[in-house]
Protein backbone atom coordinates (compact mmCIF):
# COMPACT_ATOMS: atom_id res chain seq x y z
CA UNK A 1 0.00 0.00 0.00
CA UNK A 2 1.43 3.38 -1.03
CA UNK A 3 1.05 6.25 1.40
CA UNK A 4 0.11 9.66 0.04
CA UNK A 5 1.95 12.48 1.74
CA UNK A 6 -0.09 15.66 2.05
CA UNK A 7 1.94 18.60 0.78
CA UNK A 8 1.82 21.71 2.98
CA UNK A 9 -0.69 24.27 1.83
CA UNK A 10 0.70 27.40 0.22
CA UNK A 11 0.37 30.82 1.84
CA UNK A 12 -2.51 31.82 -0.45
CA UNK A 13 -4.29 28.50 0.18
CA UNK A 14 -4.04 29.03 3.93
CA UNK A 15 -5.49 32.54 3.62
CA UNK A 16 -8.37 31.33 1.43
CA UNK A 17 -9.21 28.43 3.74
CA UNK A 18 -9.35 30.75 6.73
CA UNK A 19 -11.65 33.12 4.84
CA UNK A 20 -13.80 30.22 3.65
CA UNK A 21 -14.34 29.11 7.25
CA UNK A 22 -16.04 32.46 7.80
CA UNK A 23 -17.84 32.43 4.45
CA UNK A 24 -19.39 29.05 5.30
CA UNK A 25 -21.14 30.76 8.22
CA UNK A 26 -22.47 33.65 6.13
CA UNK A 27 -25.46 33.96 3.85
CA UNK A 28 -24.14 35.96 0.90
CA UNK A 29 -25.75 36.47 -2.53
CA UNK A 30 -24.75 34.13 -5.35
CA UNK A 31 -21.34 35.02 -6.75
CA UNK A 32 -20.33 37.22 -3.83
CA UNK A 33 -18.22 34.45 -2.30
CA UNK A 34 -16.21 34.13 -5.51
CA UNK A 35 -15.77 37.89 -5.71
CA UNK A 36 -14.58 38.09 -2.09
CA UNK A 37 -11.94 35.41 -2.69
CA UNK A 38 -10.75 36.57 -6.12
CA UNK A 39 -7.73 38.75 -6.77
CA UNK A 40 -9.03 41.55 -9.01
CA UNK A 41 -5.81 42.47 -10.80
CA UNK A 42 -2.20 41.37 -10.99
CA UNK A 43 0.79 42.67 -12.91
CA UNK A 44 4.16 41.01 -13.32
CA UNK A 45 7.06 43.26 -14.23
CA UNK A 46 10.46 42.30 -15.56
CA UNK A 47 12.97 45.03 -16.24
CA UNK A 48 16.72 45.61 -16.65
CA UNK A 49 18.84 48.00 -14.60
CA UNK A 50 22.39 49.07 -15.37
CA UNK A 51 24.12 49.09 -12.01
CA UNK A 52 26.84 51.47 -10.87
CA UNK A 53 29.62 49.07 -11.91
CA UNK A 54 28.24 48.85 -15.47
CA UNK A 55 26.65 45.40 -15.14
CA UNK A 56 23.06 44.89 -16.30
CA UNK A 57 20.74 42.93 -14.00
CA UNK A 58 17.18 41.88 -14.85
CA UNK A 59 14.69 42.05 -11.98
CA UNK A 60 11.23 40.53 -11.57
CA UNK A 61 8.46 42.06 -9.49
CA UNK A 62 4.72 41.94 -8.92
CA UNK A 63 1.90 44.19 -7.77
CA UNK A 64 -1.49 42.70 -6.93
CA UNK A 65 -4.86 44.31 -6.22
CA UNK A 66 -7.10 41.93 -4.35
CA UNK A 67 -10.15 44.18 -4.04
CA UNK A 68 -10.94 47.68 -5.25
CA UNK A 69 -14.30 47.95 -3.47
CA UNK A 70 -12.65 50.97 -1.86
CA UNK A 71 -10.11 53.25 -3.51
CA UNK A 72 -7.26 53.69 -3.32
CA UNK A 73 -6.01 50.18 -2.73
CA UNK A 74 -3.23 49.96 -0.17
CA UNK A 75 -0.32 47.69 0.60
CA UNK A 76 3.42 47.52 1.06
CA UNK A 77 6.25 46.63 -1.28
CA UNK A 78 8.65 43.98 -0.02
CA UNK A 79 12.16 43.31 -1.23
CA UNK A 80 13.04 39.66 -0.64
CA UNK A 81 15.00 37.01 -2.58
CA UNK A 82 12.20 34.44 -2.49
CA UNK A 83 9.13 36.64 -3.01
CA UNK A 84 6.73 35.24 -5.62
CA UNK A 85 3.36 35.86 -7.20
CA UNK A 86 1.36 33.70 -4.78
CA UNK A 87 2.93 35.41 -1.78
CA UNK A 88 2.05 38.84 -3.19
CA UNK A 89 -1.54 37.73 -3.88
CA UNK A 90 -1.88 36.30 -0.37
CA UNK A 91 -0.59 39.48 1.23
CA UNK A 92 -2.88 41.64 -0.93
CA UNK A 93 -5.82 39.48 0.17
CA UNK A 94 -4.92 39.90 3.83
CA UNK A 95 -4.67 43.66 3.30
CA UNK A 96 -8.27 43.80 2.09
CA UNK A 97 -9.53 42.06 5.21
CA UNK A 98 -7.16 44.06 7.42
CA UNK A 99 -8.40 47.42 6.17
CA UNK A 100 -12.02 46.38 6.60
CA UNK A 101 -11.46 45.12 10.15
CA UNK A 102 -9.92 48.40 11.34
CA UNK A 103 -12.35 50.55 9.33
CA UNK A 104 -9.75 52.07 7.03
CA UNK A 105 -11.41 52.90 3.67
CA UNK A 106 -8.95 51.12 1.39
CA UNK A 107 -8.95 48.05 -0.79
CA UNK A 108 -6.10 45.59 -0.46
CA UNK A 109 -2.93 45.54 -2.54
CA UNK A 110 0.65 44.32 -2.21
CA UNK A 111 3.89 44.44 -4.17
CA UNK A 112 7.11 42.50 -4.22
CA UNK A 113 10.48 42.65 -5.93
CA UNK A 114 12.64 39.52 -6.06
CA UNK A 115 15.89 40.91 -4.72
CA UNK A 116 18.16 40.50 -1.71
CA UNK A 117 18.71 44.16 -0.76
CA UNK A 118 21.76 43.21 1.33
CA UNK A 119 23.61 42.34 -1.89
CA UNK A 120 23.40 45.87 -3.33
CA UNK A 121 24.88 49.20 -2.30
CA UNK A 122 22.70 52.25 -1.70
CA UNK A 123 23.38 53.72 -5.13
CA UNK A 124 22.22 50.57 -6.89
CA UNK A 125 19.19 50.15 -4.64
CA UNK A 126 18.10 53.65 -5.55
CA UNK A 127 18.50 52.91 -9.27
CA UNK A 128 16.49 49.70 -8.90
CA UNK A 129 13.76 51.31 -6.80
CA UNK A 130 13.30 54.24 -9.16
CA UNK A 131 13.09 51.90 -12.17
CA UNK A 132 10.54 49.71 -10.37
CA UNK A 133 8.50 52.86 -9.67
CA UNK A 134 8.56 53.82 -13.35
CA UNK A 135 7.38 50.36 -14.32
CA UNK A 136 4.51 50.53 -11.83
CA UNK A 137 3.59 53.99 -13.10
CA UNK A 138 3.45 52.80 -16.71
CA UNK A 139 0.81 50.20 -15.84
CA UNK A 140 -1.13 52.56 -13.54
CA UNK A 141 -0.30 50.66 -10.35
CA UNK A 142 0.84 53.69 -8.35
CA UNK A 143 -1.33 56.75 -7.85
CA UNK A 144 -2.59 58.61 -4.73
CA UNK A 145 -6.18 58.03 -5.89
CA UNK A 146 -5.81 54.43 -7.05
CA UNK A 147 -2.89 52.46 -5.62
CA UNK A 148 -0.69 53.55 -2.72
CA UNK A 149 2.39 51.49 -1.73
CA UNK A 150 4.12 51.50 1.67
CA UNK A 151 7.13 49.85 3.33
CA UNK A 152 7.28 46.13 3.96
CA UNK A 153 9.99 43.56 4.52
CA UNK A 154 13.28 44.83 3.07
CA UNK A 155 12.04 48.39 2.49
CA UNK A 156 11.63 51.46 4.67
CA UNK A 157 11.55 55.25 4.75
CA UNK A 158 14.53 55.53 2.41
CA UNK A 159 12.92 53.50 -0.37
CA UNK A 160 9.59 55.31 0.05
CA UNK A 161 11.38 58.67 -0.33
CA UNK A 162 12.91 57.46 -3.60
CA UNK A 163 9.53 56.20 -4.82
CA UNK A 164 7.65 59.41 -4.08
CA UNK A 165 10.38 61.52 -5.70
CA UNK A 166 10.28 59.38 -8.84
CA UNK A 167 6.49 59.57 -8.92
CA UNK A 168 6.69 63.36 -8.58
CA UNK A 169 8.95 63.50 -11.64
CA UNK A 170 6.58 61.30 -13.63
CA UNK A 171 3.31 62.98 -12.58
CA UNK A 172 4.32 66.62 -12.53
CA UNK A 173 0.73 67.91 -12.63
CA UNK A 174 -0.41 65.85 -9.64
CA UNK A 175 -0.43 68.21 -6.66
CA UNK A 176 -1.19 65.25 -4.35
CA UNK A 177 2.01 63.44 -5.31
CA UNK A 178 3.07 63.03 -1.68
CA UNK A 179 0.04 60.78 -1.24
CA UNK A 180 1.27 58.31 -3.84
CA UNK A 181 3.16 56.36 -1.16
CA UNK A 182 3.16 56.23 2.64
CA UNK A 183 5.87 55.39 5.14
CA UNK A 184 7.99 58.32 3.98
CA UNK A 185 10.41 60.18 6.28
CA UNK A 186 8.53 62.77 8.39
CA UNK A 187 10.74 65.45 6.84
CA UNK A 188 9.61 64.42 3.36
CA UNK A 189 5.84 64.15 3.56
CA UNK A 190 5.70 61.36 6.14
CA UNK A 191 4.13 61.27 9.57
CA UNK A 192 5.56 60.80 13.03
CA UNK A 193 4.94 57.38 14.50
CA UNK A 194 4.78 55.47 11.22
CA UNK A 195 7.95 53.44 11.76
CA UNK A 196 6.74 52.16 15.12
CA UNK A 197 3.09 51.87 14.05
CA UNK A 198 2.74 48.12 13.49
CA UNK A 199 4.52 47.23 16.72
CA UNK A 200 2.57 49.91 18.59
CA UNK A 201 -0.65 48.48 17.15
CA UNK A 202 0.29 45.03 18.49
CA UNK A 203 0.75 46.60 21.94
CA UNK A 204 -2.63 48.34 21.75
CA UNK A 205 -4.32 45.10 20.61
CA UNK A 206 -2.92 43.21 23.62
CA UNK A 207 -3.88 46.05 25.95
CA UNK A 208 -7.46 45.89 24.68
CA UNK A 209 -7.56 42.13 25.21
CA UNK A 210 -6.71 42.70 28.87
CA UNK A 211 -9.69 45.08 29.19
CA UNK A 212 -12.09 42.19 28.44
CA UNK A 213 -12.58 39.87 31.43
CA UNK A 214 -14.50 37.26 29.42
CA UNK A 215 -11.70 36.99 26.88
CA UNK A 216 -9.04 36.73 29.58
CA UNK A 217 -11.08 33.94 31.14
CA UNK A 218 -11.11 32.02 27.84
CA UNK A 219 -7.32 32.28 27.71
CA UNK A 220 -6.97 31.33 31.37
CA UNK A 221 -5.37 34.64 32.30
CA UNK A 222 -5.85 37.11 35.13
CA UNK A 223 -4.72 40.61 36.02
CA UNK A 224 -3.04 43.01 33.62
CA UNK A 225 0.06 42.96 31.44
CA UNK A 226 2.53 43.60 34.26
CA UNK A 227 4.72 40.57 34.80
CA UNK A 228 3.28 38.54 31.93
CA UNK A 229 5.91 36.31 30.28
CA UNK A 230 6.33 37.06 26.57
CA UNK A 231 8.21 35.28 23.79
CA UNK A 232 8.83 37.23 20.56
CA UNK A 233 9.94 35.73 17.27
CA UNK A 234 11.75 38.27 15.10
CA UNK A 235 13.32 41.47 16.41
CA UNK A 236 12.83 43.39 13.20
CA UNK A 237 10.82 46.58 13.07
CA UNK A 238 7.54 45.05 14.28
CA UNK A 239 8.87 42.63 16.87
CA UNK A 240 11.33 45.13 18.28
CA UNK A 241 8.77 47.87 18.85
CA UNK A 242 6.14 45.48 20.23
CA UNK A 243 8.64 43.96 22.69
CA UNK A 244 10.07 47.37 23.63
CA UNK A 245 6.69 48.97 24.36
CA UNK A 246 5.25 45.95 26.18
CA UNK A 247 8.27 45.71 28.47
CA UNK A 248 9.03 49.41 29.03
CA UNK A 249 5.47 50.78 29.22
CA UNK A 250 3.35 47.85 30.41
CA UNK A 251 5.76 45.92 32.59
CA UNK A 252 5.64 42.69 30.60
CA UNK A 253 8.64 40.38 30.89
CA UNK A 254 10.30 39.41 27.60
CA UNK A 255 11.66 35.95 28.44
CA UNK A 256 12.51 34.76 24.92
CA UNK A 257 13.64 36.34 21.64
CA UNK A 258 13.98 34.23 18.49
CA UNK A 259 16.11 35.34 15.55
CA UNK A 260 17.43 33.79 12.34
CA UNK A 261 20.58 32.43 14.04
CA UNK A 262 18.91 30.99 17.14
CA UNK A 263 17.22 32.26 20.28
CA UNK A 264 18.02 33.58 23.74
CA UNK A 265 16.02 32.91 26.87
CA UNK A 266 16.04 34.43 30.34
CA UNK A 267 13.28 33.82 32.86
CA UNK A 268 14.38 37.02 34.60
CA UNK A 269 13.54 39.02 31.48
CA UNK A 270 15.60 40.32 28.59
CA UNK A 271 16.49 43.97 27.99
CA UNK A 272 15.13 44.55 24.49
CA UNK A 273 17.43 47.49 23.77
CA UNK A 274 20.50 45.50 24.81
CA UNK A 275 19.46 42.58 22.59
CA UNK A 276 18.82 44.90 19.64
CA UNK A 277 22.22 46.53 20.06
CA UNK A 278 23.86 43.10 20.16
CA UNK A 279 22.10 42.12 16.93
CA UNK A 280 23.24 45.32 15.21
CA UNK A 281 26.85 44.71 16.23
CA UNK A 282 27.00 40.95 15.68
CA UNK A 283 24.32 40.16 13.10
CA UNK A 284 22.37 37.86 15.42
CA UNK A 285 21.61 36.88 18.99
CA UNK A 286 24.41 34.34 19.36
CA UNK A 287 26.85 35.43 22.04
CA UNK A 288 24.42 37.67 23.91
CA UNK A 289 25.72 37.53 27.50
CA UNK A 290 22.52 37.91 29.52
CA UNK A 291 20.58 34.83 28.47
CA UNK A 292 20.77 31.16 27.49
CA UNK A 293 21.44 30.63 23.78
CA UNK A 294 19.49 28.03 21.79
CA UNK A 295 20.91 27.18 18.38
CA UNK A 296 17.57 25.72 17.29
CA UNK A 297 15.67 28.94 17.67
CA UNK A 298 12.31 27.65 16.47
CA UNK A 299 12.18 25.33 19.48
CA UNK A 300 11.71 28.40 21.68
CA UNK A 301 8.30 28.93 20.07
CA UNK A 302 7.33 26.02 22.34
CA UNK A 303 8.62 27.71 25.52
CA UNK A 304 6.04 27.98 28.30
CA UNK A 305 4.82 31.59 28.34
CA UNK A 306 1.75 33.76 28.73
CA UNK A 307 1.98 35.55 25.36
CA UNK A 308 3.63 34.35 22.16
CA UNK A 309 4.22 36.93 19.44
CA UNK A 310 5.45 35.54 16.09
CA UNK A 311 6.67 38.67 14.30
CA UNK A 312 8.87 37.20 11.56
CA UNK A 313 7.72 35.21 8.53
CA UNK A 314 4.64 33.27 7.46
CA UNK A 315 4.25 29.57 8.16
CA UNK A 316 6.27 29.40 11.39
CA UNK A 317 3.71 27.50 13.46
CA UNK A 318 2.56 24.39 11.61
CA UNK A 319 0.85 21.09 12.31
CA UNK A 320 4.29 19.80 13.36
CA UNK A 321 5.03 22.17 16.23
CA UNK A 322 1.52 23.41 17.09
CA UNK A 323 0.85 20.49 19.50
CA UNK A 324 3.85 21.65 21.56
CA UNK A 325 2.95 25.35 21.75
CA UNK A 326 2.65 26.27 25.44
CA UNK A 327 1.20 29.76 25.48
CA UNK A 328 -2.14 31.12 26.63
CA UNK A 329 -2.38 33.98 24.13
CA UNK A 330 -0.89 33.98 20.62
CA UNK A 331 -0.73 37.32 18.81
CA UNK A 332 0.11 37.21 15.09
CA UNK A 333 2.33 40.24 14.56
CA UNK A 334 3.62 38.79 11.27
CA UNK A 335 1.46 37.97 8.25
CA UNK A 336 0.34 34.35 8.22
CA UNK A 337 2.69 32.91 10.87
CA UNK A 338 0.16 30.20 11.79
CA UNK A 339 -0.98 27.76 9.10
CA UNK A 340 -4.56 26.63 8.66
CA UNK A 341 -3.78 23.17 10.06
CA UNK A 342 -1.95 24.63 13.06
CA UNK A 343 -4.81 27.03 13.70
CA UNK A 344 -7.18 24.11 14.28
CA UNK A 345 -4.73 22.40 16.66
CA UNK A 346 -4.25 25.58 18.70
CA UNK A 347 -8.01 26.03 18.95
CA UNK A 348 -8.35 22.49 20.31
CA UNK A 349 -5.61 23.34 22.86
CA UNK A 350 -7.67 26.38 23.98
CA UNK A 351 -4.99 28.85 22.89
CA UNK A 352 -6.68 32.18 22.26
CA UNK A 353 -5.31 33.57 18.99
CA UNK A 354 -5.49 37.23 17.99
CA UNK A 355 -5.19 37.08 14.18
CA UNK A 356 -2.80 38.93 11.90
CA UNK A 357 -5.54 40.65 9.93
CA UNK A 358 -6.27 42.62 13.08
CA UNK A 359 -3.15 42.47 15.23
CA UNK A 360 -0.68 43.95 12.71
CA UNK A 361 -3.04 46.54 11.23
CA UNK A 362 -1.28 49.41 12.99
CA UNK A 363 0.91 50.07 9.97
CA UNK A 364 -1.90 50.57 7.48
CA UNK A 365 -3.86 52.61 10.04
CA UNK A 366 -1.06 55.15 10.47
CA UNK A 367 -0.42 55.05 6.72
CA UNK A 368 -4.03 56.16 6.37
CA UNK A 369 -3.34 59.09 8.69
CA UNK A 370 -0.29 59.99 6.60
CA UNK A 371 -2.28 59.81 3.36
CA UNK A 372 -4.98 62.09 4.80
CA UNK A 373 -2.30 64.55 5.87
CA UNK A 374 -0.79 64.50 2.37
CA UNK A 375 -4.13 65.14 0.67
CA UNK A 376 -5.02 67.92 3.13
CA UNK A 377 -1.66 69.66 2.53
CA UNK A 378 -1.53 70.71 6.19
CA UNK A 379 -0.04 69.13 9.28
CA UNK A 380 -2.36 67.92 11.99
CA UNK A 381 -3.02 70.50 14.70
CA UNK A 382 -1.67 73.48 12.80
CA UNK A 383 -4.85 75.54 13.16
CA UNK A 384 -5.96 74.34 16.61
CA UNK A 385 -2.84 73.72 18.69
CA UNK A 386 -2.45 77.17 20.26
CA UNK A 387 -6.21 77.54 20.74
CA UNK A 388 -6.32 74.23 22.62
CA UNK A 389 -3.26 75.23 24.64
CA UNK A 390 -4.95 78.48 25.69
CA UNK A 391 -8.20 76.69 26.52
CA UNK A 392 -6.63 74.01 28.73
CA UNK A 393 -4.34 76.48 30.48
CA UNK A 394 -7.46 78.44 31.34
CA UNK A 395 -9.11 75.28 32.72
CA UNK A 396 -6.08 74.56 34.92
CA UNK A 397 -5.97 78.15 36.19
CA UNK A 398 -9.71 78.07 36.94
CA UNK A 399 -9.41 74.82 38.90
CA UNK A 400 -6.47 76.11 40.92
CA UNK A 401 -8.32 79.37 41.65
CA UNK A 402 -11.48 77.55 42.79
CA UNK A 403 -9.62 75.03 44.96
CA UNK A 404 -6.96 77.49 46.13
CA UNK A 405 -4.32 74.79 45.64
CA UNK A 406 -2.03 73.74 42.80
CA UNK A 407 -2.96 70.77 40.62
CA UNK A 408 -0.46 67.89 41.06
CA UNK A 409 2.24 67.92 38.39
CA UNK A 410 1.32 64.54 36.87
CA UNK A 411 -2.32 65.64 36.44
CA UNK A 412 -1.29 69.04 35.07
CA UNK A 413 0.94 67.33 32.48
CA UNK A 414 -1.96 65.10 31.37
CA UNK A 415 -4.37 68.01 31.06
CA UNK A 416 -1.88 70.16 29.18
CA UNK A 417 -0.64 67.42 26.87
CA UNK A 418 -0.52 69.15 23.52
CA UNK A 419 -1.74 67.96 20.15
CA UNK A 420 1.67 67.27 18.66
CA UNK A 421 1.49 64.99 15.68
CA UNK A 422 2.90 61.96 17.51
CA UNK A 423 0.27 62.29 20.26
CA UNK A 424 -2.53 62.55 17.71
CA UNK A 425 -1.21 59.54 15.79
CA UNK A 426 -1.02 57.39 18.91
CA UNK A 427 -4.48 58.50 20.00
CA UNK A 428 -5.97 57.66 16.62
CA UNK A 429 -4.21 54.30 16.48
CA UNK A 430 -5.29 53.38 20.00
CA UNK A 431 -8.91 54.26 19.21
CA UNK A 432 -8.79 52.28 15.97
CA UNK A 433 -7.38 49.14 17.60
CA UNK A 434 -9.84 49.33 20.50
CA UNK A 435 -12.94 49.65 18.33
CA UNK A 436 -11.82 46.89 15.96
CA UNK A 437 -11.10 44.50 18.85
CA UNK A 438 -14.52 45.23 20.36
CA UNK A 439 -16.22 44.38 17.04
CA UNK A 440 -14.32 41.08 16.80
CA UNK A 441 -14.97 40.13 20.43
CA UNK A 442 -18.66 40.98 20.12
CA UNK A 443 -18.94 38.82 16.99
CA UNK A 444 -17.24 35.92 18.77
CA UNK A 445 -19.45 36.09 21.86
CA UNK A 446 -22.71 36.69 19.96
CA UNK A 447 -22.63 33.56 17.79
CA UNK A 448 -22.28 29.99 19.01
CA UNK A 449 -21.11 28.82 15.59
CA UNK A 450 -18.09 31.16 15.68
CA UNK A 451 -15.40 29.18 17.47
CA UNK A 452 -12.38 31.51 17.38
CA UNK A 453 -11.30 35.11 16.99
CA UNK A 454 -9.89 34.58 13.51
CA UNK A 455 -13.23 33.46 12.13
CA UNK A 456 -14.93 36.31 13.97
CA UNK A 457 -12.52 38.83 12.43
CA UNK A 458 -13.06 37.47 8.92
CA UNK A 459 -16.83 37.64 9.32
CA UNK A 460 -16.52 41.26 10.49
CA UNK A 461 -14.36 42.10 7.46
CA UNK A 462 -16.36 40.20 4.84
CA UNK A 463 -19.67 41.70 5.99
CA UNK A 464 -18.27 45.19 5.44
CA UNK A 465 -16.75 44.32 2.05
CA UNK A 466 -19.90 42.56 0.81
CA UNK A 467 -22.09 45.44 1.98
CA UNK A 468 -19.95 47.90 0.02
CA UNK A 469 -20.18 45.78 -3.15
CA UNK A 470 -23.97 45.43 -2.83
CA UNK A 471 -24.51 49.12 -2.12
CA UNK A 472 -22.49 49.90 -5.25
CA UNK A 473 -25.03 47.90 -7.22
CA UNK A 474 -22.76 44.94 -7.99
Amino acid sequence: MTMTIQKPYSFIQNVHMMAETALDLMNLPDGMREQILSCNALVQLQFPVRLSDGRIHVFKGWRATHSDHRLPVKGGIRYAPHVNQEEVEALATLMTYKCAIVNVPYGGSKGGLRIDPRQYNETDLELITRRFTRELYKVNFIDPAKNVPAPDMGTGEREMAWIVDEYRRLAQRDIDYFGAVTGKPPTNGGIQGRVEATGRGVQYAIREFFRHPDDKKIAGMEGDLAGKRVVVQGLGNVGYHAAKFLSEEDGAKIIGIIEWDGAIVSQDGLNVEHVKSHIRENGGVKGFPDGTYYEKGLSVLELDCDILIPAALEGQITATNAPNISTKLLVEAANGPVTFAADKILREKSVLLIPDAYANAGGVTVSYFEWIKNLAHIRFGRMTRRLDELRWNSVVEALETMTDSPIPTHLRDKILQDDREINLVRSGLDDTMRIAYQEISEMYHSREDVKDFRTASFIVAIKKIATTYMEMGI
